[in-house]
Order: structure tokens, then C-alpha cells, then sequence
């Protein structure tokens, strides 16, 4: 009896050592128990994204703020990087952080350490959405020296100078940004002052494409004057849309180019109507002197004829008296 009394005791105490909870595994009622702090969540969830560090130089003597400009298209886990030297105590050395006007206070994502004479402050966090992007400065000291990192998308580019073109002929407008791959692009054209999106589906004379994903070709087909004016192309990215990008069309009718050519011809008839009108008064002008002369040569051949006959007539008397 008293061996199956033991062993009825030994299996109690088995079953209570079973129902027992493992020290390892931990009890979500005790005290000690602790969650993976939230920024260490957060990378668990977005391990998958591309890490991106920046840094930014500061020294004592600099007055003016250094800035630094980040191109984000998608979601990415970024590194911010201010460091800072100086000739002072670096252990009493205040650092801060502001997002716009904003002060970050975000305990677990800074991190900051010295070496040498140089203060290192690290801000990391992930950039998930449109409301992150923007202005992030560090602050150094009780002058606050100031280094700016401004996160934004990708920016487009389109040609600078105006293109020409004429009535009647098809055009192809570009825009394109470096090492990015927007999801999507937008054309717009303008209705006096209103940007107006250029649906290809609904008016044929547009069509949209493009050889690679970082560049966006708009060709508009038989060109009428009215179809000159700005146009606008917009690249879409997951963290946000870049800022639009200005293209100029100016549309000339034929008789444009020929208005020089047409003006060119009448100052040459212009020129050469004057030149033959210079002739023809300075021939003019040489043969008035000749007819002066041979209008008095008839006065005096007349002159003389009447001055022979009255010579005549008294000599006429004269003999006829003799006769007589």
C-alpha cells in the first residue's frame, strides 16, 4: 500500500510539474514580461525595404545652415545623420531634432555618440507615406547650428526652350527623370488659366508613350494654331506626385516663315524702283542743257531769216526808184 501510496504521490507531482509554465516562454502576467518596442516592430514589418543613410557635416565655426536634398520614390528604412565637431565639452552639448516646425521626441529612433571631438546624431526611421516626406534639421548647442535634409520625390524635367512647330505637322513633347520608376504619368494642357488632364482615350489627336519608365512622350497630330500654349507632365510615385514640369508649343501657320522672304523682296523692288528713277531724272537732267541750246539756235536762225527779209525790202525800193 505504502509503494502505491508513493507512486500515486510521485505522479501528482509529475502533473503539477507538466501544468507548470516554462520560465522561458514567460507569463504575459508578469511583471517582467516586455514587448518589442515599436520602432523594432516596425522594422520587423518593413524588412523588406531598401535602407537609405544621409549624412550631413557641421563645424563650430560655420554660421550658415548646411542642407541636403533626398529622393525617395517608394518606401524606404532612412538614416539621418547630422555630425558635429567642435573645440568645446561635447557631454553638455544639446542635440535636437525638428520635422518642419515640429520637434521630433521619438526616444527609441535617435541615437548619439561621440568620438574624438566629434558628436555623431542619428534619427532613423521608416518612411512609409506622403505625411513623412518633407524637412528633417538637426540642432547643435544653444546657437541651434542647423543641418536640413528635405525629402521629396523625384523630380521631372521637360525641355527649357519653347519647341516650334507648323500647321498641319504632328510634334512629340518629353519629360523624363534620372534613376526613378514612377508609377504612372499625367499630361496636362491648358484651358486659360485651368490645367486640363489629357485623356487619350477620348481625343485621338493624342497619344501617349514612352521607350523606358523614366521618361514620358506626349505626340499631339495635326497641329492647329489653337493647339499651341503650356503643357504639363506629372510623374506619380508611392511616397507621392512630383511637381509639374512645364513644356511650351508654339504652332506657326506657313506664312510665318515667309514673312521675312516676302519682306526681303519688297525692299528689293523698293531699292531697285528708286535706283531706275535715279536714272531716268539724272538722263533727264543731262539732256535739258541740249535742248536749251537747240531751242535758241531755231530763235536765232529765225531771228536772222526775219532780219534778212526787212534787209531786202528797203534795198527792193531802192531799185525800183533807180528804175524808174
Amino acid at each position: 500500500m505504502r509503494s502505491l501510496t508513493g507512486l500515486r504521490a510521485l505522479l501528482l507531482l509529475c502533473l503539477l510539474a507538466a501544468m507548470r509554465p516554462d520560465p522561458a516562454e514567460g507569463d504575459p502576467t508578469d511583471a517582467s514580461f516586455t514587448s518589442l518596442p515599436v520602432r523594432e516592430e516596425m522594422m520587423a514589418k518593413y524588412s523588406n525595404l531598401s535602407l537609405e543613410s544621409h549624412n550631413i557635416s557641421l563645424t563650430e565655426g560655420s554660421s550658415a545652415a548646411v542642407e541636403k536634398n533626398i529622393a525617395l520614390e517608394r518606401p524606404s528604412d532612412l538614416t539621418l545623420i547630422c555630425q558635429f565637431t567642435t573645440s568645446g565639452d561635447l557631454n553638455s552639448m544639446n542635440v535636437t531634432w525638428k520635422k518642419d516646425d515640429e520637434l521630433l521626441e521619438n526616444i527609441d529612433a535617435f541615437n548619439t555618440t561621440k568620438k574624438g571631438n566629434t558628436l555623431f546624431s542619428q534619427y532613423r526611421f521608416i518612411v512609409s507615406n506622403s505625411k513623412q516626406m518633407g524637412n528633417y534639421s538637426c540642432f547643435f548647442g544653444e546657437k541651434e547650428l542647423k543641418g536640413t535634409f528635405t525629402i521629396k520625390v523625384p523630380s521631372v524635367h521637360g525641355k527649357n526652350k519653347p519647341l516650334i512647330t507648323y500647321v498641319g505637322d504632328s510634334t512629340v513633347l518629353k519629360c523624363e527623370c534620372q534613376n526613378c520608376h514612377p508609377l504612372s504619368w499625367t499630361w496636362y494642357t491648358s484651358n486659360g488659366s485651368v490645367q486640363v488632364p489629357i485623356d487619350v482615350h477620348k481625343n485621338d489627336k493624342y497619344v501617349i508613350n514612352g521607350s523606358h519608365a523614366n521618361e514620358t512622350r506626349l505626340r499631339v497630330k495635326h497641329l492647329l494654331e489653337e493647339d499651341g500654349g503650356s503643357y504639363w507632365c506629372r510623374a506619380v510615385f508611392p511616397l507621392g506626385e512630383s511637381e509639374l514640369e512645364h513644356v511650351e508649343l508654339v504652332v506657326l501657320s506657313f506664312m510665318v516663315p515667309l514673312k521675312p522672304f516676302l519682306a526681303i523682296i519688297a525692299e528689293v523692288i523698293l531699292l531697285v524702283a528708286i535706283i531706275l528713277l535715279c536714272e531716268v531724272y539724272t538722263q533727264k537732267k543731262r539732256s535739258d542743257p541740249d535742248n536749251g541750246k537747240e531751242f535758241e539756235q531755231i530763235e536765232q536762225l529765225k531771228s536772222d531769216d526775219s532780219n534778212g527779209i526787212e534787209n531786202n525790202a528797203p534795198r527792193l525800193r531802192k531799185n525800183e526808184s533807180i528804175e524808174q
